[in-house]
């Protein structure tokens, strides 16, 4: 059985996430018609794609007019590369000896940022029987991985295109604000890697230099330049925490669950563990077999609604592993069984990402991030 079969099979589950691969084509082609000077499109579907799963996003994303893939991790690289034999991959993370091989094996650029690396690269690739192909990452400002000296930026390019057993593809850099509208700090960082780069390439024609992450993509067009990695939009999901309907994004992915038990509860009656919740007067309980260990944040503990029936319900008592509850009233209108949305649309009403994320004061990609591997899959196309 397939891996994509057996998601199919397990949908009939406790929960299911349901993405909709149309809605990430659709959005990589939305994106794609933006960007300026020819610019190419990178889908980043590290983190098994956001959580929506990374095979699936990524055949999607090219389907919509990506050209590159990134990830973060030489294993996701490796996985991706048995799905996409012909796929462009980049690895945008630290990578250990090891981790080095196993990428250099899937066939993916890698990216480098100190000589004794770029050494350890060379050394590798002519063990291996492979010329690497190397994206050197300057630090304008992010404060992570990258090397921070213009100068010894330079020197690095310098080396990776002089030295034997390389070939220098890249330039980049990754921004730490582009997701605050009005922040300074993002031109400041732009306007320190146009300044390495642009000349850079003049000098080196044909180095691909590439900066913007999603929200740059949106609100900046200077900082496309030959390339732009696009996560969190590509999943249909705002880089700015807001409604992606007004960034023309379409959200792809659902996380449904059903109502197991309809418990009648008089006053005084509790929920959950530590009885954070009692009821005030006479009602009706639904239980969801749904919980943390799915990735339902304990946090949203009195503080999250869920769609059944078409209508908000309010989660009510501690969100424990497996299951939480929810207050129906004390006119119930539902049944056992019924099915429950806890991220996105039943009858006229939606639950975004966005909103779980701002009830958990985070952002929304570590709402579909945390969605945890239990939680079975299910692709519409």
């Amino acid at each position: 059985m397939s891996a994509a079969t057996g998601r199919r099979h397990a949908s009939i589950s406790r929960a299911t996430a349901t993405i909709d691969v149309k809605a990430i084509e659709r959005n990589c082609a939305r994106l794609a018609a933006e960007l300026t000077g020819g610019a190419a499109l990178c889908a980043v579907v590290k983190a098994d794609g956001y959580g929506h799963g990374a095979a699936e996003a990524a055949r999607a994303a090219l389907a919509g007019g990506a050209t590159w893939l990134a990830v973060a991790a030489a294993a996701e690289a490796a996985e991706l590369r048995a799905e996409l034999p012909g796929a462009r991959l980049l690895v945008l993370g630290a990578l250990t000896p090891a981790e080095l091989d196993l990428a250099l094996g899937a066939d993916a650029d890698i990216t480098v940022w100190k000589p004794d690396f770029l050494a350890l690269v060379r050394s590798r690739g002519e063990a291996l029987g492979r010329r690497p192909r190397v994206h050197v990452k300057y630090d304008t400002g992010m404060g992570r991985l990258g090397e921070r000296d213009p100068g010894a930026v330079t020197s690095l390019v310098d080396e990776t295109a002089a030295g034997p057993g390389a070939e220098l593809v890249g330039l980049w850099t990754h921004f730490a604000t582009a997701d605050e509208p009005g922040s300074r700090f993002f031109d400041q960082q732009l306007g320190r890697f146009r300044e390495l780069g642009l000349p850079l390439r003049e000098r080196r024609p044909g180095l691909l230099l590439h900066a913007a992450n999603s929200a740059a993509t949106l609100r900046e067009p200077s900082s496309h330049l030959d390339m732009v990695r696009c996560g969190i939009a590509v999943y249909g999901l705002d880089p700015f925490g807001e409604d992606p309907g007004q960034r023309d994004l379409r959200p792809a992915l659902e996380l449904r669950s059903y109502v197991a038990d309809v418990k009648p509860f008089e006053p005084g009656a509790s929920a959950g563990y530590g009885r954070k919740w009692r009821a005030t007067e006479a009602t009706h309980v639904g239980v969801l077999p749904i919980g943390y260990g799915d990735g339902i944040r304990r946090a949203l503990t009195n503080n999250a609604e869920v769609l059944v029936g078409g209508r908000r319900r309010p989660v009510i008592g501690t969100i424990s592993m497996d299951n939480l509850t929810i207050d129906l009233g004390p006119e119930p209108d539902v049944e056992r069984g019924a099915p429950a949305v806890l991220i996105g649309a039943q009858g006229d009403d939606r639950i975004l990402a966005e909103e779980v994320a701002r009830r958990l004061a985070t952002i929304n990609y570590e709402v579909t991030c945390g969605i945890s591997p239990r939680v079975p899959r299910e692709y519409l196309r």
